[in-house]
């Protein structure tokens, strides 16, 4: 149950027209079964507004290792703005006066965790940016000289460089897993800049003083890819394996959603970025203490090591069938100290709760500024 109520509740296709807006049998199929759960009136919160199958071609790129990064049918556009230290690759839907909506994704994970909530906010007016974070996709560093540097404060630096350089001055932030953490870090550091929250999993936030304290056997057995990125064969291995070891991620951290071979191979195109290892290895060595982080963050990294509320209007999601390690909704409950309510989904959602539960993320971010 939630906060309020479970919103993963079927539709009663009994309730007026205004709270329920009737899905065609071409979205339903563009979606598939894992969108069946947490489905809820979309576009009827926005007066005029209309859900659209997904239906265009699918667009294709030079990924950054020379590779072709094939963009979902019907997903966005891809695009490129130089930002901060990168030159971004991000996917971008709905129309450019729209109400900004940035979406951010998380590891061993692409910009296509968002490839089905991305045409539903569009239909409903909503501009959607989904970047591919640093050591992703088509998104490079402008300099061969920057630091391959994973830490959470570049990560959140990274995503208000995009902010500025769209000259968006604020917007909704919504994140899965590492985006969850920088949404996070946005709305709790940079709370001008976010209308709204929704994050999977709640408040990520990493303290480097916190993680110094050993877990109970059973929760670090949950981290074991941590502690084999701390090696250098765990480093060589993910360089030799990384597909082999991203598609065991995804079922470990879901182990009921039935990803067919397409949709995993068009996110792990992305992973082919030359600095893709490195940035993914550095961020789980920094967190461990293990690697060094820029001097530059260190002001970012103590706001952030020191726990800050957020107090913004926030959603948490979370998923019944969530293999990864992630905290007790109970646990972050205090850490949300504005307009808050917290959502469990059933049947059978794992961690990668956009892409498994499309239709219940789109309807967070929808609800969120309306708390």
């Amino acid at each position: 149950m939630t906060d309020r109520q479970d919103k993963n509740d079927p539709i009663d296709s009994s309730l007026p027209r205004r709270q329920f807006l009737r899905l065609g049998a071409s979205l339903s199929a563009s979606l598939g079964a894992a969108s069946a759960v947490g489905a809820l009136p979309l576009a009827g919160l926005l007066p005029g507004a209309a859900l659209a199958a997904p239906g265009a071609p699918a667009a294709a790129a030079p990924s950054a290792g020379g590779a072709s990064i094939a963009i979902a049918p019907g997903f966005g556009t891809l695009k490129h703005v130089d930002a901060g230290d990168l030159r971004v690759g991000y996917v971008e839907a709905g129309p450019a006066d729209g109400p900004p909506v940035l979406l951010l994704h998380g590891w061993p994970y692409d910009a296509h965790t968002y490839e089905s909530v991305t045409p539903l906010l569009a239909a409903a007016g909503y501009r959607v940016i989904v970047p591919y974070a640093r050591g992703y996709g088509t998104t490079r560093f402008l300099s061969a000289d920057t630091a391959r540097n994973g830490q959470q404060g570049a990560l959140a630096r990274d995503a208000i460089a995009l902010l500025d350089a769209l000259r968006i001055p604020k917007a909704i932030v919504g994140g899965c897993d590492w985006g969850a953490r920088t949404a996070g870090i946005l709305a709790a550091l940079w709370p001008e800049r976010c209308q709204a929250l929704v994050s999977v999993s709640g408040y990520l936030l990493v303290s480097r003083q916190v993680n110094e304290q050993p877990l109970p056997p059973a929760a670090e057995l949950q981290w074991w890819y941590q502690y084999y990125f701390a090696t250098e064969r765990g480093r060589l291995g993910y360089e030799k394996y990384r597909a082999e070891f991203s598609r065991l991620i995804w079922q470990l951290a879901s182990p009921q959603w039935r990803f067919d071979d397409a949709t995993f191979a068009r996110s792990a195109a992305a992973f082919d970025n030359p600095d893709h290892v490195a940035i993914v290895v550095h961020n789980y060595r920094w967190r461990l203490g293990l690697a060094d982080g820029e001097s530059r963050f260190d002001a970012v990294e103590a706001r952030i090591g020191a726990a800050p509320e957020i107090t913004i209007p926030s959603i948490t999601l979370e998923g019944d069938a969530n293999g990864a390690p992630h905290p007790p909704s109970s646990g972050y409950r205090r850490k949300f100290a504005g307009r808050y309510e917290h959502r469990d989904l059933t049947g059978g959602i794992g961690h990668n709760l956009p892409q498994e539960a499309p239709k219940a993320f789109a309807q967070a971010i929808l609800d969120v500024t309306r708390l």
